[in-house]
């Protein structure tokens, strides 16, 4: 591989999304480190980062004519685009070596910068066969000694593999998630220090419940680690359990949270910790539809290398912005045509929920009162929905059935159309981000660390209607107008608020308001869908990776644009 001898800051992340077809993620979380690796490359940022590979990836996604999801094995090997790194390093679990092995892939940015990614594996000739299955699948939750491992290789195996490569002495350890929390006992090792150890690592959460941290018996970690463990681990770690949460702010210099909001709920997870914020951001390159991209690229030259241009979003006009919008519903209805056996009408508004199925997302709560909902639907209001459930999240699996049933009835009894589309992926969600019309976010307000689906939408000049949470509750302190939102606003770290009075507030929106502006008053649609976009001018990866350079890094991040000007840039018709 090249020399990356420069470099600073080490990013580490269970997953990375790199592309939609490259089984490395999840979901939100690797794809939002995708985006910020994007938006690293194209700002020069001096990084590398280090992910997992999963030779199994996640799974692809099935769903019967009843609504059951089957959760299909994927395989996936390798290709030109990765290089095989030459070098191995050991570490060692029950006693035993084990060998770990990486392959390479860089990001370009525009200017031909590198942003190289480690992407580790144990897949590797001589170890024993459990071994070799180790990372074959992301986010095994029946099996915690696995998941202790695979951090284990992230962490552990990462900083071996960062030294070996010439990088042993890089300023800032990223940890994306406690999953990386293990970086800190490889550089308390090197280091000898706790406060040398601090002072090169900055810890990410992205979880607002305490539930969501990963937490291991002492008994299993000591069973796998033997002696490799610091004496004072349970006062880093927690007394009765390992927390990974714990490790990482305990041996972390800076802390920040992805949200304003989130920040106050982080602040009472981790008692006597400073934590600060950085709110998510998209890439905007990656997320743009080719018909919105044309129409900006006409108005605002080199927008994708200053996403802060799209705060002059009234340039555009406005019947040009709505045939765009146009195309790309066209594009994912028709996708949706063969991918589903509802039949949706191009003249409906179409409102969209696409993201991980979980319980606090509330997918099914605008079926609450589902003849409700169909009569203030019917020859108006379609839906579409898609999203992932883990394999082994039997409750998440009947929240799909649910949706399915739901999609029978209403069809049956009013002629509303609920299309629910399988295998949700980073290309799935790029159509429907841009083909809906209104995008539906319903978590159950102070359980959204952040969010950045809306983000997307906002993009593409499609508005949200959310609850108060994560992200939008800073989009709405800036334009209240740029969407909808309903329920409760969170207090604090409280929140009080219910399924069916959240569910009544949205019936009421789309009756009262959604419909009737979409349907009569075009142009103060439009004017919404500018406001959406205008959101995105701070919602962004570029700015978000700014914050980053200069409050976590401690770069003096100087913008490019500002005194230099790329031949990119230039190049732009």
């Amino acid at each position: 591989m090249d020399n990356h001898n420069d470099r600073k800051i080490a990013y580490f992340s269970m997953e990375i999304a790199i592309k939609s077809d490259i089984p490395t993620y999840s979901g939100g979380l690797g794809v939002l480190s995708g985006d910020m690796l994007l938006s690293a490359a194209e700002m020069e940022i001096p990084l590398v980062a280090v992910a997992l590979t999963y030779s199994g990836g996640y799974f692809y996604q099935v769903i019967d004519h009843d609504g059951a999801q089957f959760d299909k094995p994927l395989r996936w090997e390798f290709t030109d685009e990765f290089y095989k790194c030459r070098k191995s390093v050991v570490i060692n679990v029950y006693g035993k070596p084990m060998k770990v092995q990486c392959w390479h892939y860089n990001i370009v940015g525009k200017t031909g910068y590198e942003v190289p990614i480690f992407l580790l594996e144990t897949n590797v000739d001589g170890n024993e066969d459990w071994m070799k299955d180790l990372c074959r699948m992301l986010y095994d939750s029946q099996r915690p000694e696995i998941r202790l491992m695979q951090e284990m290789v992230l962490g552990i195996a990462g900083v071996k593999f960062l030294d070996i490569h010439g990088m042993e002495n890089l300023e800032t350890y990223h940890l994306n998630e406690g999953h990386a929390a293990f970086v800190t006992l490889e550089l308390l090792k090197k280091l000898k220090n706790i406060q040398k150890v601090k002072d090169r690592c900055v810890f990410t959460t992205h979880t607002p419940v305490p539930a969501g941290f990963d937490i291991f018996s002492y008994d299993l970690v000591h069973n796998v680690f033997h002696d490799q463990l610091p004496p004072n681990i349970r006062d880093l770690a927690g007394h009765d359990a390992l927390n990974m949460a714990h490790l990482a702010a305990n041996l972390s210099g800076y802390i920040n949270a992805v949200s304003k909001k989130h920040r106050v709920i982080s602040e009472v997870l981790f008692p006597g910790k400073t934590i600060d914020y950085i709110t998510n951001g998209i890439c905007v390159d990656r997320w743009v539809s080719p018909y919105m991209r044309e129409l900006y690229d006409r108005t605002f030259r080199g927008w994708v290398y200053r996403p802060d241009m799209l705060k002059n979003i009234y340039q555009i006009n406005s019947v040009a912005l709505w045939t765009a919008h146009q195309k790309a519903k066209f594009d994912l209805l028709d996708y949706e045509k063969s991918h589903s056996h509802v039949l949706l009408d191009a003249k409906l508004l179409t409102v969209g929920w696409g993201r991980r199925i979980t319980e606090y997302k509330r997918p099914t709560l605008i079926f609450s009162d589902i003849d409700r909902l169909g009569r203030i639907s019917q020859g108006k209001v379609q839906f579409i929905f898609a999203g992932k459930t883990h394999p082994q999240d039997n409750y998440g699996k009947q929240l799909i059935k649910n949706i399915y049933d739901a999609s029978e009835y209403l069809w049956q009894n009013y002629r509303v159309r609920v299309a629910f589309l399988e295998n949700y992926d980073m290309d799935l969600a790029k159509l429907m981000v841009a083909g809906v019309d209104l995008w539906l976010n319903t978590p159950r307000c102070t359980l959204e660390a952040s969010g950045t689906s809306g983000m997307k939408a906002c993009l593409n000049g499609v508005p949200n209607c959310s609850s108060f949470d994560g992200w939008y509750i800073e989009g709405m302190e800036m334009d209240s107008e740029a969407g909808w939102t309903f329920g409760p606003r969170p207090e604090g770290t409280s929140c009080t608020t219910d399924d069916k009075s959240d569910a009544n507030d949205f019936y009421q929106l789309l009756e009262n308001e959604i419909i009737p502006m979409y349907y009569e008053r075009r142009n103060e649609w439009i004017d919404r869908m500018k406001r959406a976009i205008k959101l995105v001018s701070y919602f962004n990866t570029h700015r978000m990776v700014r914050e980053y350079a200069t409050k976590a890094y401690q770069l003096e991040y100087q913008p490019r644009w500002k005194s230099v000007k790329f031949k990119w840039i230039d190049s732009i018709k």
